[in-house]
């Protein structure tokens, strides 16, 4: 049976983490690192995201302030709003969720963001710097998988890891972090051939397609490790009700090293990532750390590393 990957425990150290930092700033004088959340429109799981991350800012310590506007703010009204978060000096982390409205540049209001304040690490200055490896801020989802894989592995020089679909919100930064973690790495898509041959090769496989359980059992040879970063809601023939599953058969896979669940995988460490990230900023914008770069010595090589190392 394959080692089941406790996502909800390792964001759990991962937030004890971020509040004895948060605690220690304070000890110092300086100001409570500070989150807010933009949320434009009455989208139903935004709006859900958005109170799952106001709720877990107060765990930790982390201010958390929320703009709700009407879906038909103007472009210009929400960059002003975001020009006014970049210039307020107790505000150290912007986050816009999206999907934004048809009639808004999402493009356009990422980039607006202040680079340094970017907590979703999605600014191209971040991107960047992730992929020349000089630092920036890591995309949370991206970082929390490189967390959940650090608490079974020892040593990834060398390993070969099949990345599974090429968002840039997921499947680009997190080959970006294998390499950087001297993996040899592929990166797989819609159109890429022998998939399961691919996989079948990968001492880790990163799946995250976006297609309810792509990953058969017979693509995973033994020993290897997944991260099932998918979550789809399918019909359950059998019950005759909805259920959650990921990019993987998670039961055809039990004869893997380890492997993460849906749900209880990485989405708690998104949320738990994002608060890591909010209170780097912080200190990096109040002059702890070099804030051109107050990711030189990595997140999952320090904190984080030890985070997965503690579960």
């Amino acid at each position: 049976m394959a080692d089941i990957i406790d996502g909800k425990a390792i964001a759990r150290q991962l937030d004890e983490k971020s509040k004895a930092q948060v605690d220690e700033m304070l000890a110092a004088g300086m100001t409570r690192p500070g989150l807010t959340v933009i949320l434009v429109g009455d989208d139903g799981a935004s709006q859900v995201y958005v109170r799952r991350k106001i709720k877990a800012c107060e765990k930790v310590g982390i201010n958390s302030n929320e703009h709700r506007l009407p879906a038909d703010t103007s472009q210009e009204d929400l960059l002003a709003l975001i020009d006014k978060l970049n210039k307020d000096p107790e505000v150290h982390g912007i986050l816009c969720q999206v999907p934004l409205p048809d009639h808004i540049d999402t493009r356009l209001v990422l980039r607006s963001i202040a680079p340094e304040k970017d907590v979703d690490g999605f600014h191209p200055v971040n991107v960047g710097r992730l992929s020349t490896g000089t630092g920036g801020i890591v995309p949370c989802t991206p970082l929390g998988v490189m967390i959940l894989l650090e608490s079974v592995i020892d040593d990834f020089v060398g390993k070969d890891a099949v990345v599974i679909g090429k968002s840039n919100i997921v499947g680009k930064p997190v080959a970006n972090l294998l390499l950087d973690a001297e993996c040899t790495v592929s990166v797989t898509h819609i159109y890429t051939k022998n998939l399961p041959e691919l996989a079948r090769k990968a001492d880790i496989i990163v799946a995250a397609a976006g297609a309810p359980e792509l990953v058969k059992g017979e693509w995973v040879k033994p020993g290897a490790v997944i991260i099932d970063v998918g979550i789809t809601r399918i019909m359950d023939e059998e019950t005759g009700k909805e259920r959650l599953v990921g990019d993987v058969a998670f039961d055809e896979c039990q004869h893997a090293k380890a492997i993460t669940p849906v749900p209880g995988g990485v989405g708690p460490m998104t949320i738990a990532c994002l608060l890591a990230n909010t209170v780097q900023a912080a200190k990096a914008l109040q002059g702890e750390g070099d804030k051109t770069d107050q990711y030189a010595d990595a997140p999952s090589r320090t904190m984080f590393t030890e985070a997965a190392s503690d579960s």
